[in-house]
């Protein structure tokens, strides 16, 4: 068997930064000598892991820091899980993280709710702001949204 370091050495491109003789700024770099010297620098001490920490399957190690704020919980953290079992060149990894993140938005406001605090979205979202610097397109706005209402509305009372 390999060791971690050698199966990831047939990966095209793999490591290209760590080869001093491939400086793709040679001819217009004001070399310093110590230009070279940045691949051989003593590496900071790996944080300890208490949570959960999701990663790519193009890393073959743990970066030494990492947030620990948030790790994934709920719906949002089964979606991010399924989303890292993919590689990062696909869609079935981004997508389902970009619609982690929008869950992830629903159940901090349901968290919030829950410890008794009420969100201000209109603050949060930035609607105090543009009323009072863009109050046109906000009427815009309001006007589509009730107009699509009214829409939506008529359409479920005529099916009825």
């Amino acid at each position: 068997m390999k060791a971690k370091n050698e199966e990831y050495k047939n990966i095209p491109g793999w490591g290209m930064d760590a080869d001093p003789e491939n400086e793709p700024t040679y001819p217009m770099k004001n070399y310093t000598g110590d230009d070279h010297k940045r691949i051989n620098y003593e590496r900071s001490e790996q944080q300890p892991q208490t949570v959960e920490i999701l990663m790519s399957k193009e890393r073959p190690v743990i970066t030494r820091v990492f947030g620990t704020s948030a790790p994934p919980s709920g719906l949002s953290g089964v979606i991010r899980r399924y989303a890292f079992q993919h590689s990062e060149d696909r869609y079935r990894h981004w997508v389902p993280l970009i619609l982690a993140d929008r869950i992830n938005m629903f159940e901090g406001l349901i968290d919030d709710i829950k410890q008794g605090r009420l969100p201000n979205i209109i603050k949060e979202r930035g609607l105090a702001m543009e009323w009072k610097y863009n109050r046109t397109n906000v009427i815009k706005k309001a006007v589509e949204l009730a107009a699509t209402g009214i829409i939506l509305y008529a359409l479920f009372k005529r099916k009825k």
